[in-house]
């Protein structure tokens, strides 16, 4: 592996090296903000997990700063001994999310046994602050419907005659230099930056409701780029991540289906626990029973936390239509995938739908979703929308045209007939967030505002 060895000269102290372990997201934010201009630390190596293709690249020099003048090297992390010990690593850093905590500890276990250090770091090192007020809509697991929340705040906030700026957690899978800061206003600017299915299913529901939305690399500058466009903020969370912003009022959103996994995933917990409000979601289709026990145990963890409840209806675009026929869910991907459910709001519609039969798509499967379908074993009898890159948005294409379905309900937050060819005729679910409890997140929200001019 050809790192950055910065190797000190006699006469300069000698620098800590230290090995981040991320997923393309929050690893180069924590570089950023604690490692990049330090001088006493030396960052030999990312490594990648979840995200398929970011292995074998480089954090380019560009972003990495003077320190690094040849970039950063990123590979995968199944390498984490191999590399501890070649590069004589004193400090392992910890920067993905959605993990379960055991997953977490047995990574620092491979760290301890090498000799190194395990850090996570934490808020306070690793929050930016804004000059404008921050509303951060954060989850307990991927795939609890934050993003549904979130553009449910960003409308009631337009409709209070705030200027919203959606900063939306990173997805940075293309060219990382030229992603340093995403501005997206329309579905022309998401093709010219040639978005992936993931980046699309958080960034279209966005831009159909008019929100801007930035994302991008290094938040201190995207920071200051939404600064320039709007009075607010608000904090569009991915994962189960902590806010990269320092947030004036921050919402966790818990899933009434999984009502067990407040505490069980990493950084999921420790959400829960800073939040001001924890709302609980999918109230309509979850039993009375889940939600109690979903609320005690978010009052367990933050017992001064205001405890919501919102709803995730779902509604077919044409319902008539399934009725009978044979159907191929397509699911929101990462909800499927490291979100760890085994169907989503799709295959809920389709059966209240009365569909005939849900397809099984492992048997159609092109071998790069076979390989997903290998990786998450949990996985149930629909199809996770992914495409990371062009090679497997065709293989979602190609399994899609050999499932031997009538039709095709797409779950996923984007409109699939826009990327890829389809024989199929194609029926959408859309789910948002509707208000299901006293006292309403659009209440909670405006006392907030009554108490926060625009601005600071």
């Amino acid at each position: 592996m050809a790192s950055h060895r910065s190797e000190p000269t006699a006469s300069e102290p000698k620098r800590r090296r230290v090995l981040v372990l991320g997923a393309a997201g929050r690893d180069f934010h924590d570089f950023n903000c604690v490692y990049r201009d330090d001088p006493s630390a030396a960052v030999v190596a990312f490594t990648a997990a979840q995200i398929p293709g970011i292995a074998g690249r480089r954090y380019p020099p560009e972003l990495a700063g003077p320190l690094y003048p040849d970039g950063i090297p990123i590979v995968a992390e199944d390498r984490l001994d191999e590399i501890c010990r070649a590069e004589r690593v004193d400090t392992v850093v910890f920067a993905y999310s959605d993990v379960r905590h055991e997953h977490v500890m047995h990574l620092a276990s491979r760290a301890l046994a090498c000799g190194a250090d395990f850090v996570l770091l934490g808020p306070a090192r690793t929050m930016l602050s804004s000059a404008l007020p921050v509303i951060a809509v954060t989850a307990v697991r991927t795939g609890c419907g934050k993003s549904a929340v979130a553009r449910y705040l960003a409308q009631h906030l337009r409709r209070r005659g705030r200027r919203v700026a959606v900063l939306r957690h990173p997805m940075p899978y293309g060219d990382l230099a030229r992603e340093r800061v995403q501005r997206f206003a329309s579905l022309a600017d998401l093709d010219a930056a040639r978005c992936t299915v993931e980046e699309r299913e958080e960034y279209e529901p966005h831009l159909a409701v008019g929100n801007l939305v930035f994302a991008g690399v290094d938040y201190a500058a995207i920071l200051r780029a939404a600064e320039s466009e709007a009075d607010i903020i608000v904090w569009d969370g991915g994962n189960n991540d902590f806010p990269f912003i320092r947030p004036d009022f921050h919402i966790c959103v818990a899933d009434a289906l999984r009502p067990d996994q407040v505490a069980t995933h990493h950084p999921g917990e420790a959400v829960a626990r800073m939040a001001d409000a924890i709302l609980i979601n999918k109230v309509d289709a979850a039993s009375e029973d889940a939600v109690r026990a979903l609320a005690e145990r978010c009052r367990a963890v933050n017992p001064r936390a205001t405890i919501l409840r919102g709803a995730s209806p779902v509604r077919l675009d044409d319902e008539a239509a399934v009725a009978g026929r044979r159907v191929l869910v397509v699911e929101d991907g990462p909800t499927i995938t490291h979100g760890g459910m085994a169907y989503g709001a799709g295959y809920v519609a389709a059966r209240a739908a009365g569909a005939a039969e849900i397809v099984d798509p492992r048997a159609a499967a092109a071998p790069e979703i076979a390989a997903v379908f290998a990786a998450y074993p949990h996985i149930g009898a629909v199809l996770p929308a992914v495409g990371y890159a062009p090679a497997q948005l065709q293989a979602l294409a190609a399994t899609i045209a050999a499932a031997p379905a009538d039709l095709v309900i797409s779950a996923t937050p984007i409109d699939l007939a826009r990327l890829v060819r389809l024989d199929k005729k194609v029926i959408r679910a859309r789910y948002g967030f509707a208000e299901a409890g006293t006292p309403s997140l659009a209440e909670t929200i405006d006392r907030f505002l009554d108490r926060r001019p625009a601005g600071r």
